[in-house]
């Protein structure tokens, strides 16, 4: 195992994930991205569930000897991941029509 690359990815899904441990329990996001969640705490499960997917095709990339089981985490870990995307995607605001802006 090359512990150059898994550390960091792990690291990296750790911090992701005690992000949205604070999105679900507190309502927290990061100011970067405060402005277009409209439902934080969709948006933490989003995160917890990206930080999962990201841990498990680690795994599934460097543990398993057999090819199949390998490949077959691998894929389930990128379901996970679009799932991930498709929630935060669902969190976010719509840019509807805004009546009352201002403009003639």
């Amino acid at each position: 195992m090359k512990l150059y690359v898994a550390i960091p990815v792990v690291l990296l899904a750790l911090l992701i994930a005690a992000s949205g441990v604070a999105g679900i329990t507190r309502g927290w996001v990061l100011p970067t991205n405060r402005r277009p969640v409209h439902r934080p705490r969709l948006y933490g499960w989003s995160q917890l569930v990206g930080a999962f997917a990201l841990c498990s095709q680690q795994f599934f990339f460097w543990v398993p000897s057999d090819p199949d089981t390998r490949q077959w985490g691998s894929l389930s870990g990128g379901a996970l991941l679009l799932t991930s995307l498709i929630m935060m995607m669902l969190s976010y605001r719509t840019g509807g029509n805004r009546q009352g802006s201002g403009t003639p």
